[in-house]
């Protein structure tokens, strides 16, 4: 009869592992932010931490600070000089400050000022807007629509139903919601809900309350009086208006091609969504962390924007003074906390600014090419290139170039533009990037002769004779991509032009 034992015993192992610390969890999320989410970011810690100051950048302070000067050389044919200070969980929570306790230190992570400014417009000597800079109040969609109802709809019972809807219109002016459900709700028929909202649909914007395109056109053209048996039979064929299909809409409509060519005019001079035209989405400017300039001995010069990174103030005497009026433990042990993270998080800002820079050095060397002579010079890229070359992660290169944007003398481009797919040149010598290929197809495709349109297979064998090697579905999703219509489509369109 077999029996089995059981022992006990100890055993040492030794293993290594990579714990995610708070710390080093935020300076991996401070990497990816764009500029205004750091910005808010930095707002919150510093209401949280009382040891943490922002510090405003004076009009003509020399803004170098403690970042060695936050600037890049590039050179086409040797690297740039990457600014040492690699980032290691081990480095980063042994890291102390290099100033005293009793010395107030501002950091700033920026280069000398440079010639670009976010702001438009005329400012006095103080730096103040102008008058012609005070932004005006826009009055909304909401309010317009208020003060319609206010006035045209005298009946209590009405209003309610016209709020109610108002309440369910969409930015764009559109009313989706079933109107059923609306009558449920209030306790009405829905023959009174229909009659109040045929009363709202003549209310300005016209075309407003429409509960699909189609309506809202045929709205906008009765406001015009322009609303006859053609027009409806066109909008009836809004398939065919979209393929420009002239010889079935001049079946359809029983009118000449002529006539319909007017209404197809009509109807391109229509507000598709009205309710935009009173609350417009706000467009937010895109202010670029790098600023990059050619030298006159030739290669690059980039610099941190200094308008996008914050100056944060460690206040080491503050802390000097609170400790040394703290007794009980729990508040030194507060303190301390305190001033560790605001130590971290100053840390962290230098570390992402200097790798920011570090990666869009080593992006503008490899593609040298398109800064000196365009999109077509735009060389094939992905994450791993860069990150062998700095000797980075590839998902540390991925969240620094996200939401981040260089100016350069050809533009204001994401960081991610000059990352392309490669596509393969023909006899298998080398490849071109996609990016390249998308405005060379965009290119023959605008130099077509009047008279004829490229096919697919067209594009596909003049670019062979260029030596990119390509499929025709690539050549028909890439100009899809660039909402370019078929080669059916352009040649209606031209005839439809003549």
């Amino acid at each position: 009869m077999n029996r089995t034992g059981f022992s006990q015993r100890l055993e040492l192992r030794q293993s290594q592992a990579l714990i995610m610390t708070p710390q080093l969890q935020q300076a991996i999320k401070m990497l990816q932010l764009s500029n205004l989410e750091l910005t808010n970011f930095i707002d919150g810690e510093i209401q949280q931490n009382p040891l943490l100051e922002r510090h405003e950048r004076e009009v003509g302070e020399n803004t170098q600070g403690d970042y060695v000067s936050g600037r890049e050389r590039v050179s086409p044919t040797t690297g740039p000089e990457m600014l040492t200070g690699e980032f290691t969980p081990d480095a980063a929570e042994h890291w102390q400050p290099e100033w005293g306790e009793d010395t107030d230190r501002s950091v700033d992570f920026g280069g000398e000022p440079q010639p670009w400014h976010s702001r438009n417009g005329g400012f006095d000597a103080e730096g103040r807007p102008g008058l012609d800079q005070t932004a005006t109040r826009l009055r909304t969609l909401r309010e317009h629509l208020l003060e319609q109802i206010g006035a045209d709809l005298s009946d209590q019972g009405d209003r309610v139903i016209a709020l109610h809807l108002l309440d369910l219109l969409e930015e764009d002016g559109y009313l989706r919601a079933r109107l059923d459900g609306v009558a449920r709700l209030l306790d009405c028929g829905i023959e009174r809900v229909e009659g109040v909202l045929a009363r709202l649909q003549q209310f300005e914007p016209s075309g407003v309350f429409a509960r699909d395109l189609k309506e809202c056109l045929i709205l906008q053209l009765r406001d015009r009086n322009r609303f006859d048996p053609a027009m409806q039979a066109l909008l009836d064929h809004l398939p065919l208006l979209a393929t420009r299909n002239v010889p079935a809409l001049v079946r359809v409509c029983r009118v000449d091609a002529a006539d319909v060519a007017e209404m197809i005019s009509e109807i391109k001079s229509l507000d598709p969504r009205p309710g935009l035209a009173f609350d417009p989405p706000l467009a937010q400017p895109v202010v670029p962390d790098i600023l990059m300039r050619a030298q006159p001995e030739g290669g690059w010069v980039l610099e941190l924007n200094a308008e996008t990174l914050p100056r944060v103030l460690v206040n080491n005497s503050y802390y000097a003074r609170i400790r040394q009026a703290t007794r009980s433990k729990a508040e030194k042990d507060y303190l301390t906390e305190r001033l560790h993270a605001a130590n971290w998080l100053v840390k962290s800002l230098h570390q992402r600014a200097t790798t920011i820079l570090k990666v869009a050095a080593e992006i503008v060397r490899q593609q040298d090419a398109f800064f000196r002579y365009g999109v077509a010079s735009l060389r094939p890229l992905i994450l791993r290139d860069i990150a062998d070359a700095i000797g980075m992660h590839e998902s540390t290169i991925s969240r620094v170039t996200s939401n981040k944007y260089m100016a350069t003398p050809r533009g204001l481009y994401e960081l991610k533009y000059f990352f392309t797919s490669a596509i393969p040149a023909s006899g298998g010598n080398g490849a071109h990037s996609a990016e390249a290929v998308r405005h060379r197809i965009r290119a023959l495709i605008d130099g077509e002769p009047p008279d004829a349109t490229l096919s697919d297979e067209g594009i596909v064998e003049l670019l062979r004779q260029e030596g990119v090697d390509i499929a025709r579905r690539t050549v028909a999703k890439y100009r899809e991509a660039m909402r370019i219509p078929s080669s059916v489509r352009r040649r209606r369109d031209k005839l439809f032009a003549l």
